[in-house]
């Protein structure tokens, strides 16, 4: 989380006052992207201070903005470095940045560059036309799986955690503490739970295009309608069944909120969402999901307690 490059006027290759000044984020990543596609070409790299966020997400929270490619400008002094007044900014960090503001303030014309870094050789070659295809963000299932493993990583400790209280407090009951209901219904739940987060983890981008729905939220939602299917399916061929009513509607509670809940970390990372709507969906969606949890956890506790 520290991958930082240092916000600054960076050279590649062997530039001149006529070399073309491309615009970047502060986030390793970002910053290697387009050093890389710039192989062979002499040029310079106008760093925002971004918080280490890349362009897209930086874009969508105002850090790569006009403000900020404002200041950039003028503490570098570019108008000091380059003949002539251009700026090439990348088009995913356009929502955060107002071109014609850009010129009015500092007297740079700001130029969209291709959605991919890789495209920037050919564009410069068709004289910084942009072609669709250029334009175009395809999102295939790949891409959308890029940030799956990071958030499983992230929150892998909490999820831990988690299971392992699911599985010692399933031990509690009427008759005392029951270790054989440790070793049965603890690991059920702690499964159960752990099942649904990873799906809705993998699932929500994987299946992004087909759920129903436009948030996040709602689309983890039927994760969890699935993952329970599932689950229900299951116990159905095995010949089980569930401790008793009380439980069965725990996690018809806990499921669909911890599914939502996982979908929901990648509102940033899609094209479904805006600024607006991600802070809206926060707003309604996470104390809904947290009651919803509490409530089905309490069931559950609850549950332990009753008879079938």
């Amino acid at each position: 989380m520290h991958h930082r490059v240092e916000p600054r006027l960076h050279a590649v290759g062997n530039p001149n006052d006529e070399s073309p000044v491309f615009v970047s984020a502060n986030y390793k990543v970002s910053f290697d992207r387009l050093r890389s596609a710039l192989d062979g070409i002499d040029g310079w790299i106008l760093v925002l201070d971004t918080k280490g966020i890349n362009v897209w997400c930086a874009a969508g929270k105002g850090t790569f903005g006009t403000d900020e490619l404002v200041r950039q400008i003028d503490h570098c002094r570019l108008a000091e470095v380059v003949a002539h007044r251009r700026v090439i900014v990348p088009q995913l960090g356009a929502p955060g940045v107002a071109a014609h503001e850009v010129k009015r303030r500092s007297g740079f014309r700001v130029r969209y560059g291709p959605v991919r870094a890789a495209d920037i050789p050919a564009f410069l070659e068709a004289d910084m036309k942009a072609t669709p295809q250029m334009r175009r963000v395809e999102f295939p299932i790949a891409e959308r799986l890029a940030v799956a493993p990071v958030e499983l990583v992230h929150a892998g400790k909490w999820v831990a955690i988690i299971a392992v209280v699911l599985l010692l407090l399933a031990g509690l009951g009427s008759d005392g503490y029951s270790f054989a209901r440790v070793i049965g219904t603890g690991a059920a739940s702690a499964g159960v739970f752990v099942l649904a987060f990873v799906a809705g983890t993998i699932l929500a981008p994987v299946l992004l295009p087909w759920l129903p729905g436009r948030a996040l939220s709602i689309k983890g939602v039927w994760i969890g309608a699935g993952v329970l299917s599932m689950v229900a399916v299951c116990m159905y061929f095995s010949g089980k069944a569930p401790e008793n009513w009380l439980s069965a509607a725990a996690w018809c509670a806990l499921v669909p909120a911890t599914t939502s809940f996982a979908a929901m970390a990648f509102t940033g990372s899609t094209t479904y969402t805006s600024l607006s709507g991600v802070r809206r969906e926060m707003r309604t969606a996470v104390p809904l999901q947290a009651v919803t949890a509490v409530v089905g956890l309490f069931a559950w506790l609850a549950a332990r307690f009753v008879g079938g």
